[in-house]
């Protein structure tokens, strides 16, 4: 197989939702700098929803953005709570994966702490190829052609090959 059709993880991104300033978002980023290492950034509103009594530009979640062994470790942790299952519709067209937990302590080796609580997280995977620098660069930046682009079904072998992940229908 050529090298540069290989499909590798870009990076996993952890995110926590709470909705809400205040004490409950501290509880996330504790428990997202427990889980991972790193310290989480917060994620504000973009939109005001008064029903929800969420202003804009009001800090309503936290995330962190995993690379290379450390996004492999947080995959397999988060799997491991799920059962290693997939859904088939969880894989866009671009090739990436996401889906979430609904109590983080389902997570192997996670405990219940009363400081922090219980929280649902999410966890998204984006997958691209060697030579995606294209896109990004800043001299001769150009399109990511389209036979170059990850596909739904090459990620879903991937992540049977890599993670032993069960996919259902």
């Amino acid at each position: 197989m050529n090298p540069m059709e290989e499909v590798i993880i870009s990076k996993v991104t952890l995110n926590i939702g709470v909705g809400e300033a205040g004490e409950q978002l501290v509880k996330a980023e504790n428990l997202l700098r427990n889980m991972t290492g790193q310290n989480p950034i917060r994620t504000f509103s973009k939109v005001t929803n008064p029903e929800f009594g969420i202003r804009k530009n009001q800090p309503i979640a936290c995330k962190v953005t995993l690379r290379r062994e450390k996004a492999d470790k947080a995959i397999k942790m988060v799997l491991e709570g799920i059962g290693n299952k997939l859904r088939a519709k969880q894989f866009d067209a671009q090739g990436n994966v996401s889906f979430g937990i609904h109590e983080h302590i389902d997570i192997p080796g996670m405990r219940y702490d009363p400081d922090i609580g219980i929280f649902g997280l999410n966890l998204s995977i984006t997958f691209e190829k060697p030579g995606y620098r294209i896109k990004r660069r800043k001299i001769q930046r150009r399109k990511v052609p389209s036979k170059h682009m990850v596909t739904r079904e090459e990620t879903m072998k991937f992540m049977q090959d890599k993670f032993q992940v069960k996919i259902e229908g």
